[in-house]
């Protein structure tokens, strides 16, 4: 099979038909052999009896029903296990992103060899106060935490190499990383085409400015993980001798100033009167706190076992 078509779904009854048949022409225009995977991530309209019907028309729909609605990064992540193709298409469902990108985006995987290539929509038709400036500042901190060089990281339009998708693991709301990911699993051939993007058709965002914050957040996360994720002993417990320094070093200097005063007949004061004596104190708290946070996430990572983070409902034609 040459392509896998994955498209993630909250609430999109009245655009599934059409962004259905938009892609069944493109891909028979191009004689591609191709599945379309849907995944319903607990809509309430009718999304799921859409996805049925289109399915009995064509086999090629395929779909996956969540028992309720867990996040576009579970939705993903369930598709790429499902997926059988060599080259694995994402796209978002409100007829935003356009079918007739799919074969230059096949091509820049199966003919330059990209391991991922991400789609960058230049001109974009949303608000410029809620949406626009809120991504170009998101995606300037991505590229410069990530080192990845991205211009659109939110962009749903992406094409993989099926081996990307199936060594890399998409968790909480890290699909806006999914290149991040890429990069930190050994795929370094990462481009950028630039896709049209269209106005909403029907409905409206599932996406406020919530979104960004929880970007923002999953940045700090992913560069972490990215960093210390397999060795949180170098990142607490450096931080850890660093805090026992600060306090031996105040307290040797408790010691230094009474034996000082001593030495030299000065009236001593308690040293539960020197500030220091409290510095000491705090650091050397603290220093162990920081160790033991390494310790207990060593061994978390050492015994963890991968917890399921989704239920499927049902499946068609899978």
């Amino acid at each position: 099979m040459n392509i896998s078509i994955i498209i993630p779904l909250l609430n999109e009854q009245e655009s599934l038909p059409e962004l259905t048949s938009w892609i069944t022409k493109v891909m028979d225009a191009h004689n591609f052999s191709y599945e379309v995977i849907f995944i319903d991530d607990g809509s309430t309209d009718g999304s799921w009896q859409t996805i049925q019907q289109l399915s009995d028309e064509n086999q090629n729909i395929k779909g996956i029903r969540f028992l309720r609605n867990y996040g576009k990064s579970q939705a993903l992540h369930a598709g790429f296990a499902k997926a059988q193709g060599d080259v694995i298409i994402t796209m978002d469902a409100d007829l935003q992103d356009s079918p007739d990108e799919i074969p230059e985006l096949f091509a820049m995987v199966t003919e330059e060899n990209y391991d991922l290539v991400s789609g960058w929509k230049k001109k974009r038709y949303d608000s410029v106060v809620a949406k626009n400036l809120p991504s170009k500042l998101f995606n300037w901190a991505a590229r410069k935490t990530s080192g990845v060089e991205l211009n659109d990281f939110n962009c749903g339009l992406k094409a993989y190499k099926k081996t990307v998708i199936k060594n890399i693991e998409v968790s909480g709301e890290m699909h806006r990383y999914i290149p991040v990911l890429a990069k930190n699993a050994g795929f370094s051939k990462i481009g950028e085409k630039v896709v049209l993007h269209q106005a909403r058709k029907y409905g409206e965002s599932k996406f406020g400015m919530s979104r960004f914050i929880n970007g923002f957040l999953d940045l700090i996360t992913i560069w972490f993980l990215s960093k210390y994720g397999k060795r949180p002993m170098h990142l607490f417990g450096a931080f850890g001798v660093l805090m026992f320094i600060i306090g031996f070093l105040s307290t040797f200097l408790i010691i230094g100033v009474k034996l000082f005063r001593l030495s030299f007949g000065y009236e001593t004061i308690l040293v539960t009167s020197n500030p220091l004596f409290y510095i000491a104190l705090t650091a050397m708290i603290i220093g162990t706190q920081l160790f033991l946070a390494g310790f207990l996430g060593e061994i978390i990572l050492r015994t963890k076992n991968n917890e399921e983070r989704y239920k499927i409902a049902t499946e068609i034609n899978l």
